[in-house]
């Protein structure tokens, strides 16, 4: 069973309430004092949205010595271009990495090479984007989000499999899609989602609360 959190805090207290057995994905902002607290949780399963080096490296160094299987990472990218949204440019596969445009920050292709050689006690297991309201809420035309994370991922497979022949990555061969929420979650599995956040149609609204 999966579940997910977007508070460090919430989900070290559901961690300690719930069963083991439950494997647990963080999809919120991590503040890197946080890395130790959230690297503690011995059933979390996935990090869903890194999106730097400083945090993956964080997160590495944090793993207790005792955790005996990797932690997932996914890198979250911003595929609306939105700016109140988190997340890296996209990749495209005529296009060089987006690292250049971003100073002392890493694309998709260089974050996901920093996870791949540098952080060994992690496992890169795919990308996820939270799209834009618009385009969830839009049934007449392809989700341009969905659209777009695949072809991130596509190019990402492409660039890893040319530069870094024999790296571990994704799940039997592919990087994971993490994508479509409520609102729009049978338009992703169509585009090809593999990881699905439905919460808000389990659980209902959650009330504001701080990290």
């Amino acid at each position: 069973m999966d579940f997910g959190e977007n508070y460090v805090n919430e989900l070290v207290e559901k961690a300690e309430q719930l069963p083991q057995g439950i494997r647990w994905h963080f999809i919120g902002t991590l503040q890197s004092n946080k890395a130790k607290t959230l690297a503690a949780i011995p059933n979390l399963y996935t990090m869903q949205t890194l999106t730097s080096a400083k945090t993956a490296t964080a997160l590495d160094k944090q793993l207790p010595p005792d955790r005996e299987t990797p932690l997932n990472v996914m890198l979250q990218v911003n595929t609306s271009g939105e700016e109140s949204k988190s997340g890296l440019a996209p990749l495209h596969t005529e296009e060089s990495d987006t690292e250049d445009q971003q100073p002392n920050s890493l694309g998709v292709y260089g974050l996901a090479t920093h996870v791949l050689t540098q952080c060994k006690r992690l496992h890169l297991l795919g990308v996820m984007t939270i799209g834009s309201f618009e385009a969830s809420t839009d049934d007449s035309r392809p989700n341009p989000d969905f659209e777009c994370l695949v072809r991130t991922r596509d190019a990402l497979e492409e660039k890893l499999n040319k530069d870094l022949p024999g790296s571990q990555w994704g799940k039997d061969g592919r990087l994971l899609l993490s994508m479509g929420m409520s609102s729009d979650f049978e338009a992703a599995i169509k585009a090809g989602s593999n990881i699905v956040r439905v919460g808000t149609s389990i659980f209902g609204e959650r009330s504001n609360t701080v990290a």
